[in-house]
């Protein structure tokens, strides 16, 4: 099918409500970070309660990632989108109000929901805007710069509304958020033909099953409760055999086989999981660090991330120039180098109990080393899609990137238990055996086949 481009005013009205959209849904995230412990004092909960509240997200995200990508596909991105849009503002309205504990983990299972129909969809309404490997890289470049100062934002607006009004007030920033991203997406400049492949529903279940299970297996062995864990991991295992036999005999797999057989989309994959294992990690565990045992206020604690925060809106463009001319590989092997130097640091700081311009030095490298590597993943992953699956792979991209997230705080928030410092010091060790899987890894010759103008140097 031949694109038919829309005027370039109408293209980044577009991408701009596009981004804007994926901004909502990270700081969605990052906003409660500083809100832990109001949170916890508020409702009563423990750690294995303020890992729910964080996690009740990301599990119904992850979960429902593949499935979103795949309906995306099919009935068209920018409707499913603009749904998603709309029902995430107003499960954020509701989680304002949330009486108790369970009433919010449950609000942010549906905002989870939402989010997974926003994500993988924009990805397929970039595609759909800039068909031009390079002209696409500045433009992933442009939306992660958008998105990026969600977690720039997210912190120090969080401790800003915490120390006005509470925690109930970080979910309210999302109401007027969704309205203004529903009027920038109106109109037809971003529409995405409906596909004809069809969804293989009892797949894309069992799959959300294997992924939410998986993630309460973790959550749960955090938390020391050894017999949930065993439900949960025995459930895993038949999730995932029930997964396996019907992808075997569907006609419309979860997975693309096409795109997973080269080793280089592989090492991608494990590359974004790492990247937001270490970010969504140190996000869970440092602002308890800050707040109990370095007594910060929350908006203290929101002004102390912005040395981590501050490159993710500011490097992202620089990342879509050299991607453009030089391909994904170089920013993502910088950025998670960076961020194996950048947890080190962090980690060593702690232990010695050193001063914040430390701790702000580790920030500053981990920053970095996200706002390289991202970008250039996203736009290679993205770019190696075949045509009239950008939103599955998008999917894909995305459960990946959520089950890193949610090891982050499984992982991390377990290990904080031993010392904060040695939860950072297990980041930095992930990243470097990511970076030497990356590194190694200079494709098999399979995997889908590169534009003919795609950079040199691509995933």
């Amino acid at each position: 099918m031949t694109t038919v481009l829309s005027p370039a005013p109408h293209r980044r009205r577009a991408l701009t409500g596009i981004s804007l959209g994926y901004f909502m849904v990270l700081l969605d995230m990052t906003v409660l970070s500083v809100a832990e412990p109001d949170l916890a004092a508020s409702l009563g909960t423990s750690m294995a309660g303020l890992q729910w509240a964080t996690t009740g997200y990301t599990v119904a995200f992850a979960a429902l990632l593949l499935t979103a990508g795949a309906v995306a596909d099919r009935h068209g991105a920018e409707r499913v989108f603009r749904a998603g849009t709309a029902a995430f503002a107003a499960a954020s309205l509701l989680s304002a109000a949330a009486p108790t504990l369970g009433a919010l983990v449950l609000l942010r299972a549906v905002s989870g929901v939402a989010a997974a129909a926003c994500v993988p969809a924009s990805m397929a309404m970039i595609a759909r805007l800039y068909p031009a490997p390079a002209e696409r890289a500045r433009a992933v470049a442009a939306w992660a710069a958008v998105s990026g100062a969600a977690v720039a934002a997210g912190p120090v607006l969080g401790g800003a509304l915490v120390d006005a009004a509470g925690w109930r007030a970080v979910f309210l920033v999302n109401v007027p958020l969704g309205l203004l991203v529903l009027a920038l997406t109106s109109g037809h400049a971003a529409d995405c033909p409906r596909g004809d492949r069809r969804v293989d529903w009892w797949a894309q279940l069992t799959a959300a099953a294997v992924l939410a299970l998986f993630t309460d297996a973790l959550i749960a062995s955090g938390a020391r409760a050894w017999t949930h864990t065993a439900w949960s991991a025995a459930g895993l295992a038949a999730s995932a055999a029930a997964f396996r036999a019907l992808e075997r005999r569907s006609h419309a797999p979860v997975l693309n086989r096409a795109l997973l057989r080269s080793a280089r989309v592989r090492a991608g994959l494990l590359a974004a999981a790492v990247v937001t294992f270490a970010l969504t990690g140190a996000l869970f565990v440092l602002p308890l660090l800050f707040q109990q045992e370095r007594h910060l206020g929350p908006l203290e604690t929101g002004l102390a991330f912005l040395p981590l925060t501050v490159p993710f809106a500011a490097n992202p463009p620089f990342t879509g120039r050299i991607v453009a001319r030089r391909g994904p590989r170089p920013p993502v092997l910088a950025g998670l180098g960076l961020l194996t130097g950048g947890g080190a640091v962090l980690g060593a700081a702690v232990l010695a109990d050193a001063a914040y311009p430390w701790l702000a030095l580790g920030l500053l490298a981990t920053g970095f080393g996200v706002s390289y590597a991202l970008p250039a993943l996203v736009s290679a992953l993205v770019g190696a899609a075949p045509e009239g699956t950008a939103g599955a792979v998008g999917g894909l991209l995305n459960a990946v990137r959520q089950v890193g997230a949610t090891l982050g705080v499984a992982v991390m928030g377990a290990a904080v238990a031993a010392d904060t410092g040695w939860s950072l010091v297990v980041s930095a060790a992930v990243c470097a055996v990511a970076w030497a899987v990356f590194a190694l890894t200079r494709g098999d010759g399979r995997g889908p086949a590169q534009p003919a103008d795609q950079p040199r140097g691509s995933v």
